[in-house]
């Protein structure tokens, strides 16, 4: 491959979970069954929240963004997951993979923000009441959300420039299920001191900071919880704040133990079944946690039904009449 940096690699081959050679299929079953309810329950919520008027909030105009992005961030990761677990082994030229990488980190750093966001939300509906009409008006509820998407576009930039940068001269074989940066350091024949020291101060500078402000804000919103009368009202609002706050813990805690540690690599299995949280597991739990569990989105979504499924009704009976 005639390059600037001399790699010599013109395609990785993903290993995946070759490994566990014998459970292959059932692996292959399993993703697969998730990816399609990662996709089909983030569609229904962002369906739903468009169709109901009563859902056109600023917490579910946020929820919409955090569904689009999930759709997109697993797509990136699980397709190729799968073809790994089809075919044992999937190799992916060495552009394709850069840019695999590059969408992988604009998602994640997107999804930082947009929760991060989500939480101040929070704070705000049960900290600042009387305010909150005003502190989330609609200009800044788009404001908000462009800058999350904005920052995440930059930030997946520098990471995977620097990553391109390096030189491959072989083996090319990545013992993971994805271009993801650790294994692409460790193929390295050049010197990755800089890049590590630039990737651990960036994943500090977004993961650590948005999981603080995250954390700040639902203990804002706890210590105001104690403060109601009600002992249901309490324990209502603590079981909701206490699954987002477990979802949210499992995708920054997996994240920041990846990415913000010593350099000393952890083993290739160890890094697999982190790396399945933070990019299966917690785009599964999303949905479940944010929208089903939730009162208002499951009135939402029989109304919804209901209105679409007595539409078609109308245009079965209408075709009937017609023959």
């Amino acid at each position: 491959m005639k390059s600037q940096n001399l790699s010599t690699v013109t395609e990785f081959q993903l290993l995946g979970f070759q490994n566990l050679l014998e459970w292959q299929t059932l692996l292959f079953i399993i993703f697969l069954f998730i990816y399609f309810l990662i996709m089909t329950g983030n569609i229904v919520i962002i369906v739903v929240v468009s169709q109901d008027q009563q859902l056109h909030s600023p917490m579910y105009t946020f929820l919409k963004h955090l569904s689009f992005l999930e759709i997109w961030y697993t797509s990136t990761i699980v397709p190729l997951l799968l073809a790994t677990l089809v075919s044992q082994g999937q190799a992916i030229s060495f552009h394709a993979c850069i840019a695999q990488l590059y969408f992988f980190v604009f998602f994640g750093a997107t999804e930082c923000f947009l929760l991060a966001v989500m939480a101040y939300d929070r704070y705000l509906a049960i900290c600042s009441p009387l305010h909150y009409s005003f502190l989330m008006r609609p200009e800044i509820c788009t404001k908000l959300v462009a800058i999350s998407w904005l920052t995440g576009v930059g930030t997946g930039f520098l990471p995977s420039l620097m990553i391109s940068k390096l030189d491959f001269c072989g083996p090319n074989q990545i013992n993971h299920f994805f271009c993801d940066l650790p294994p692409l350091m460790q193929l390295s024949c050049s010197s990755v001191y800089v890049t590590e020291m630039v990737i651990f101060i960036l994943s500090i500078a977004v993961l650590c900071i948005c999981f603080i402000l995250t954390l700040v804000s639902y203990v804002f919103i706890v210590s105001s919880v104690l403060r109601i009368p009600s002992a249901s009202g309490r324990m209502k609002t603590f079981s909701t704040c206490g699954s987002h706050l477990a979802v949210v813990t499992i995708y920054y805690g997996t994240m920041i133990s990846m990415y913000v540690r010593p350099s000393a690599p952890l083993s290739p299995d160890i890094n697999k079944i982190i790396s399945v949280f933070y990019t299966v597991v917690t785009p599964l739990l999303n949905p479940v946690i944010y929208s089903l569990r939730n009162k208002d989105f499951k009135n939402a979504l029989r109304k919804v039904m209901r209105r679409n499924c007595g539409i078609y009704g109308v245009r079965m009976k209408e075709n009937l009449f017609i023959r």
